[in-house]
């Protein structure tokens, strides 16, 4: 069996990786790839927007099966070109993908079906912004999004009216996200625990995956400027047994269901982001894809055949499967170039790989490159240092023990990552 991912990022080494671990022993492709995937996978120099030219791979190597990882390519149509083709693909249609390609567009789905979200105002005007941001209609802080893409990088939480002005004109008027600010939308604010939950979906059934929580910004505390996320951690107590059922019941069924019923039936991998309020749980955004670095926990812990989950998905028969996980928790820790998420150097060599992983523990690679065979950064976020363990204590403890023995210049990572689960992780374990 040949099964190709693609994309360049630790989500897609993850894949990688989880594939390679199918009892079917496939032939893996990545395109285009890194340093990582590499070395388990046969990287295809081809890059994640040449649609025609990676439908033409598919068909000429006779891929069984590809699996799309970020959401460019989701959102520029792939799953539709792949499918023309007659190939067989893990993604949602082009139409379908405007859950994330549009928070506009998102927040509109929402109010039609009446899944639980927050207030917010959307416009492409510089003058109606500012005068909902002056007038104090939805407070402060006052979150301020781009309506497009912009590689997680395009929300922005203004704690008073000066830097809400700031980051308007920013996005509004010197377009500093290029297309993807010619909308923006400026939301109430939400308190509470964040919390990512991701399902597999047929179109009409949905099979969740065990929840995570990311940590977006760059420095410990939740202090700076947004990232594409700088860790995550996965343990089933993040859900309590009552908010599964109210998330899966209240948000996860009805979108699937206003997505059929809109002649646009969600067939991939669904991204709840949400926030946990004390009015209940609230949509922050839908992701058409695997969050990253959320998936690197959380396929750590997938003991199922991942290929086996594909093929019920295209096939529509989710509601027949049962997958398994490891009981164990889970954390991955971002290790990032210094400068990320603004200018960052390249090039850099990495050091101490050689034979850290061991059971628990995997270092999935993000922005890498193999270049001369030297091993160097090639992005912001470099690696994911991923380990589990029977408690997050020990989980945090083998990541952060792995993450001290890397090296490459300027390097750095948060080092709270797991640490808000800490009490929870007391009172579902009070023996401990």
């Amino acid at each position: 069996m040949k099964v190709l991912v693609v994309g360049s990022g630790g989500r897609e080494h993850a894949l990688v990786w989880a594939i390679r671990r199918s009892k079917r022993a496939p032939q893996v492709y990545c395109a285009p790839g890194n340093g990582g995937t590499a070395q388990e996978a046969i990287n295809v120099p081809i890059g994640i927007d040449q649609i025609e030219e990676l439908a033409a791979f598919a068909k000429g190597e006779a891929i069984d099966l590809t699996i799309i990882g970020p959401e460019l390519p989701l959102t520029l149509g792939i799953v539709d070109r792949f499918e023309a083709h007659g190939l067989r693909v893990i993604g949602p249609s082009g139409a379908a993908a405007r859950l994330e390609g549009s928070k506009a567009f998102a927040k509109a789905f929402m109010r039609r079906h009446g899944i639980p979200t927050s207030a917010c105002l959307e416009t492409d005007s510089l003058e109606e912004a500012l005068h909902a941001a002056r007038s104090g209609r939805f407070g402060f802080p006052l979150v301020i999004k781009a309506d497009g893409l912009a590689a997680g990088k395009g929300v922005v939480i203004a704690p008073n009216l000066e830097e809400a002005e700031t980051a308007i004109r920013q996005i509004l008027e010197a377009r500093i996200l290029g297309e993807a600010g010619s909308k923006i939308l400026l939301e109430q604010f939400l308190t509470g625990e964040e919390v990512s939950f991701l399902v597999f979906s047929d179109g009409a059934h949905a099979l969740p995956m065990v929840p995570s929580q990311d940590h977006k910004t760059v420095f410990d505390n939740d202090q700076g400027p947004n990232t594409g996320g700088m860790g995550a951690y996965s343990a089933d107590w993040i859900l309590s047994h009552l908010a599964h059922h109210e998330l899966m019941e209240r948000i996860v069924l009805p979108t699937l269901a206003g997505m059929a019923a809109e002649g646009m039936p969600y067939r991939g991998i669904l991204y709840f982001g949400l926030m946990m309020t004390r009015d209940g749980i609230r949509v922050l955004e839908y992701n058409a894809r695997m969050g990253d670095p959320e998936t690197q926990p959380v396929l750590l812990r997938l003991e199922s055949d991942l290929l086996d989950i594909c093929d019920a998905l295209l096939e529509q028969r989710l509601d027949q499967v049962r997958l398994k996980w490891d009981s164990q928790r889970s954390v991955c820790v971002v290790l990032a170039s210094g400068g990320y998420p603004g200018e960052y150097e390249r090039g850099c060599e990495i050091s101490g790989l050689n034979g850290i992983e061991k059971p628990g523990v995997k270092v999935f690679h993000a922005g890498t490159e193999l270049r001369n065979g030297r091993l160097v950064t090639a992005g912001g976020r470099v690696l994911g240092v991923t380990a589990k363990a029977a408690t997050l204590p020990g989980a945090m403890d083998l990541a952060y023990a792995t993450v001290e023995r890397i090296r490459f210049h300027n390097m750095h990572f948060r080092r709270d990552i797991g640490r808000k689960g800490l009490v929870k992780e007391r009172a579902a374990s009070p023996g401990q």
